[in-house]
């Protein structure tokens, strides 16, 4: 059993630096698409009691939840007197301040075998409470689904034209004068994926394996969808609730 730690210190701290950096203008291209347009007969009442309407893109709707979480962390770190831009000194203290402290508190182990472990005390644990309500429902939904895929290729290897497909890709990418390399050269190892039929019975597969396995864990799929939507409703009200403040501070309301 393995256990999945977070991304090192440095690594997040590149990560949460380059966010912050990028925040505002993300920020701004979101609220465009996440704050209804006031103004007009009776338009600002009925945006206001259905809420900031969402942006209609996958990819928009991601960048707005890790926008909105990016916030709540370092308004979290704030309030220890720390940042993601903190010195090197404080490393150690602001990964603490970031993932917890301690033994982890949460911990899914997959069916391939895998333990994927969180903590409940950091900045990033508290700003997923804010945003999706249930942390520990959130984690343990998230990891089965980010593994959805994962699970369909292990079960892969047990099927029988896998295995006979795999074999020839072995004695393919082994050298004739010495054992098998732990790691293949890429180009080799595509070549006699080619030819040894693998990318083709990877190709058949793993459809097949996928929606198998998506439908045994409709479940969790539906829990994901609600927590998600969830998270995208509470970060468009973050947004939308931050734009009336900076109006306010600026004198003016929208019209």
């Amino acid at each position: 059993m393995r256990a999945v730690r977070p991304s090192r210190t440095l690594r997040t701290l590149r990560t949460l630096c380059t966010l912050r950096a990028a925040a505002p203008v993300v920020l701004a291209a979101l609220l465009v698409l996440a704050v209804p347009a006031l103004g007009g007969c009776g338009t600002t009442t009925d945006a206001a009691r259905a809420g900031p309407s969402l942006p209609s893109g996958e990819r928009q709707r991601d960048d707005l939840v890790k926008a909105a979480q990016q916030v709540l962390v370092e308004r979290c770190l704030a309030g220890q007197g720390l940042s993601s831009e903190g010195p090197g000194a404080e490393d150690r203290r602001l990964q603490g301040a970031l993932f917890g402290r301690g033994r982890a508190e949460l911990a899914v182990t997959l069916p391939t075998g895998y333990t994927v472990k969180a903590h409940t005390d950091g900045c990033l644990a508290a700003a997923r409470r804010e945003l999706y309500g249930d942390e520990r429902r959130w984690f343990r939904t998230q990891v089965v689904v980010d593994n959805l895929r994962t699970e369909a290729r292990q079960r892969m290897k047990h099927d029988p034209d896998y295995r006979v497909a795999h074999g020839r890709w072995v004695r393919c990418v082994t050298p004739a004068d010495g054992p098998r390399p732990e790691r293949p050269d890429p180009e080799a190892a595509a070549r006699c994926a080619r030819e040894s039929g693998l990318d083709t019975v990877r190709a058949r597969l793993e459809p097949v394996l996928l929606a198998r396995v998506r439908t045994e864990r409709r479940d969790q799929l539906t829990t994901y969808r609600q927590l998600r939507t969830r998270a995208l409703h509470r970060a468009a009200d973050l947004y939308a609730a931050r734009t009336v403040q900076k109006n306010r501070e600026k004198g003016s309301t929208p019209s």
